[in-house]
């Protein structure tokens, strides 16, 4: 009982139960009868692990806490909670649908044409990075255009538009994410979670796709600006997609630090 009380229930079970087992393997491949007491005891040891507290996981909501902490400390900070949609409210495209939270998910479904989500808290205009995660369910068009501020002006971060496949940001110098420099083609599976990462800092924004960076480009000197149409209506930040049905999941933002951060 030292030991355990000392080492835990799991570690001090498995040193034990790795001294009977050790001991046994000594003689395999030999008839040996073992004695009544150490059965006994590899009996009790067993049955220990059933009995005794579990200390060990005991253990796991402290390391969530730390977890927590230390994505605390990074500056992140949650844009939706997984319960309700409070700080965001749909956005009143016409023809869109009305947004739900279900298991944990933002979820949009398909509208005549734009549906989506507006945040209602302030949020920076410059000098920060937007985290989240983005699942097609069905259609062939954008599952996540997001909507963000760049100093006075706005930008779009199209994923899989014009077709279900475009890249890009609308717009620059009044062209949109399917011919400025920009658009990328990258092809998207239905029901697959995609991390969506945006970086916005004075003359440079970037922005990746999973591990892929498909966007990194020098802002100084372009015209930037909002696709022409009801996407104007999701300034300041916001989220969107187009005769598509979508998830949303684990939406954060983070102040960068002076000079921009990596």
């Amino acid at each position: 009982m030292v030991v355990l009380g000392a080492y835990g229930r799991d570690n001090s079970l498995t040193c034990v139960r790795f001294w009977l087992v050790k001991t046994a393997s000594q003689v395999e491949g030999r008839r040996v009868r073992f004695s009544i007491p150490f059965s006994f005891a590899l009996l009790c040891v067993s049955c220990a692990s059933l009995l005794l507290p579990n200390t060990g996981r005991g253990a796991e909501p402290a390391t969530a806490k730390i977890a927590s902490a230390a994505a605390a400390e990074t500056g992140w900070t949650s844009l939706f909670d997984g319960k309700t949609l409070s700080g965001w409210k749909n956005t009143p495209f016409g023809g869109g649908t009305e947004a739900e939270v279900e298991n944990g998910l933002l979820q949009v479904e398909a509208g005549e044409e734009l549906s989506g989500v507006q945040y209602t808290k302030p949020v920076p205009r410059m000098g920060y990075e937007v985290s989240l995660e983005a699942m097609r369910r069905t259609g062939l068009d954008f599952f996540c255009a997001l909507t963000f501020p760049v100093a006075e002006k706005h930008l779009t971060f199209v994923v899989g538009g014009w077709g279900g496949s475009t890249v890009g940001l609308s717009s620059i110098d009044k062209q949109d994410a399917s011919q400025n420099e920009t658009h990328k083609i990258r092809f998207f599976k239905d029901n697959q979670w995609y991390k969506i990462r945006l970086r916005v800092e004075p003359e440079r924004i970037q922005a990746w796709i999973d591990q892929e960076q498909v966007v990194d480009v020098n802002t100084k000197g372009k015209v930037l600006d909002l696709r022409p149409g009801e996407i104007e209506i999701s300034v300041p930040f916001a989220l969107a997609t187009f005769r598509t049905s979508a998830s949303f999941r684990a939406m954060q933002l983070r102040t960068l630090p002076s000079g921009g951060g990596k």
